[in-house]
C-alpha cells in the first residue's frame, strides 16, 4: 500500500507498507543471493542457516539488500500510480524497524517536476529585430556555392605563375646559410594568394615559370611559433614544378541545367526564393523566442537543481558530441581554453535553467488550454523533420521508434502553443536605426 502526499511545489512524499509476507520472501532472497560471501565458523561458505548468520551479524544484515529488491517495483508503480515525474533520486526520510511477521514501513522524499504559476502569455507585446532583407551580394554568394561545386582543375603550360594559381614546388629554406628544421620539402602545393606562406613568399613566386628556380627573401614574424627563427631574415630556395588553376562553370543556362532548371534566369530566381523563405522562417522564429521569453518571465516556479544540472549535462554532452566530429577531445578543448570540466558547466548553467524554464512554461500552457496537435499536424511535423533529414517520407516513418514518434508529437503540440502565442500578441519592430544603435 502507497500514500502520496505534495509537501511542496517540486517535493512529493510516498510512504509505503510493504505486506508482511512480501517483505518476508524479500529477507529470503536476500538472504539466498548474500549467503555465499558470508563466513561462518562451523559452516561451509554458504551454507550457514539465515537464522545463524543474523544471531552472529544482527537481525538487520540482510534488510537492505531486501528494501533494493521491494523498492524499485513499489516506486515505479506509485510513480505512474500517482502521476509523479521525479527529477532527481528519492531520499528515504523514514524507515520503521523490522519485526518479523510485521509489515515493513518506510518513506521517501523525491523532488519531481515543479508545478508552474503562469503568469500572462496571451495577447502580449515584445519588440524584435526587423526582418533581414536578403541583398543582392548574398544572392550571388549562394550562386558562388553551387559554382564552386563545378569547379574543375585545369593545368597551366603555356605561362608562368599568377595569383589563384595552384603551385607544386620544392624548396629549402635557410637562415645565415643554415637550414632549419622543417625548412625544406619536395612536391608541396600552394595556393598564391591564400597566404598559409610566410609574408612575402607567394607574392615573390608570381611570374616564375615552370622549371624556374628562384631564391625569395623573406622575413619570420616577430610572434613565429618557432622560438629560434622569430623575427629572423630567411631565403628560400624555390622551384616550379607545375602549374593549375580552378575553372568555374560559365553562369548560364547550361549551369542552370545543371542543377535542375531550364533557364539561368529561373535558376537565380529560386535561389531568391530559398533565401527569403529562410529569412521569414528565422523573423518566426525570433517572435517566437520573444513571446516564450516573456511568457517564461510573466510565470514562477520553483525548479529543483537536480533538473538545472541534468539540462546542464546535457549541454555538455552535446558539446562534446560536435568536437568528437571536428576530430576535437572535450579534454583537450579544456587544457586549450585552460579550463576545468566543472568550470565549463559553471558557465552553462544560466543557459541550462533558462532551457528548463522555457520546457516547463511552454508544457503548462499546453496543459491549461487543452493544446493537444491532431493526425494531420503530427503528420505535417513528420513531413518537415523527413525533409530536414532528406529522407523519403515513408521511409522515414517507417524507420521511425516509439519515442520518436513521440517527439514528433510533442513538437506539433510546441507549435500549437507558439501559433496561440502569437494569435493575439503585438509585435513591435525595431526601427533600422535602433537595431544598428544595439549593435
Amino acid at each position: 500500500m502507497t500514500t502520496y502526499e505534495k509537501i511542496s511545489s517540486n517535493k512529493a512524499k510516498l510512504s509505503f507498507v510493504v505486506p508482511a509476507e512480501q517483505f518476508e520472501a524479500a529477507m529470503n532472497k536476500a538472504y539466498l543471493q548474500n549467503r555465499g560471501k558470508i563466513n561462518v565458523p562451523g559452516f561451509r561458505k554458504g551454507k550457514a542457516p539465515r537464522a545463524v548468520i543474523e544471531n552472529m551479524y544482527g537481525k538487520y544484515v540482510f534488510v537492505e539488500d531486501a528494501m533494493d529488491i521491494v523498492f524499485p517495483e513499489m516506486y515505479e508503480a506509485a510513480c505512474k500510480e500517482n502521476d509523479i515525474k521525479p527529477v532527481d533520486r528519492p531520499e528515504m526520510t523514514d524507515m520503521g524497524e523490522y519485526k518479523m511477521g510485521e509489515d515493513m514501513n518506510f518513506t521517501i522524499e523525491v523532488f519531481v517536476r515543479p508545478d508552474v504559476t503562469l503568469g500572462e502569455y496571451k495577447n502580449l507585446t515584445v519588440e524584435v529585430e526587423p526582418k533581414h532583407l536578403v541583398t543582392a551580394e548574398e544572392i550571388d554568394a549562394r550562386i558562388s556555392q553551387d559554382q564552386q561545386k563545378g569547379a574543375r582543375t585545369v593545368e597551366v603550360t603555356d605561362r608562368t605563375v599568377d595569383y589563384t594559381d595552384t603551385v607544386n614546388l620544392d624548396y629549402a629554406g635557410s637562415v645565415d646559410g643554415v637550414a632549419f628544421a622543417g625548412g625544406t620539402a619536395e612536391g608541396q602545393t600552394l595556393t598564391i594568394g591564400s597566404n598559409t606562406f610566410i609574408p612575402g613568399f607567394e607574392e615573390q613566386m608570381v611570374g616564375m615559370a615552370i622549371g624556374e628556380e628562384k631564391d625569395l627573401n623573406v622575413k619570420f614574424p616577430e610572434e613565429y611559433h618557432a622560438e629560434d627563427l622569430k623575427g629572423k631574415d630567411a631565403v628560400f630556395h624555390v622551384k616550379v614544378n607545375s602549374i593549375t588553376k580552378t575553372e568555374l562553370p560559365e553562369l548560364d543556362d547550361d549551369f542552370a541545367q545543371d542543377n535542375g532548371y531550364d533557364t539561368f534566369a529561373e535558376y537565380k530566381a529560386e535561389i531568391e526564393k530559398q533565401l527569403n523563405e529562410r529569412a521569414e522562417t528565422n523573423y518566426n522564429v525570433t517572435i517566437e523566442n520573444a513571446l516564450i521569453e516573456a511568457a517564461v518571465a510573466n510565470a514562477q516556479m520553483d525548479i529543483p537543481e537536480a533538473m538545472i544540472a541534468e539540462q546542464t549535462n546535457y549541454i555538455l554532452r552535446d558539446m562534446e558530441y560536435r568536437m568528437m566530429y571536428q576530430g576535437l577531445k572535450m579534454e583537450d578543448y579544456l587544457k586549450y581554453t585552460g579550463q576545468t570540466r566543472e568550470a565549463l558547466a559553471e558557465s552553462y548553467k544560466g543557459e541550462a535553467e533558462n532551457r528548463v524554464k522555457v520546457e516547463l512554461v511552454l508544457e503548462a500552457i499546453r496543459a491549461a488550454e487543452g493544446l493537444e496537435p491532431n493526425e494531420e499536424e503530427v503528420d505535417a511535423q513528420t513531413a518537415k523533420q523527413a525533409e530536414r533529414m532528406g529522407q523519403e517520407l515513408e521511409a522515414f516513418k517507417a524507420s521511425l521508434t516509439e519515442d520518436q514518434k513521440a517527439y514528433l508529437v510533442d513538437t506539433a503540440a510546441i507549435q500549437k502553443v507558439c501559433d496561440l502565442l502569437k494569435a493575439g500578441a503585438t509585435i513591435n519592430v525595431k526601427s533600422e536605426a535602433a537595431a544598428e544603435d544595439a549593435e
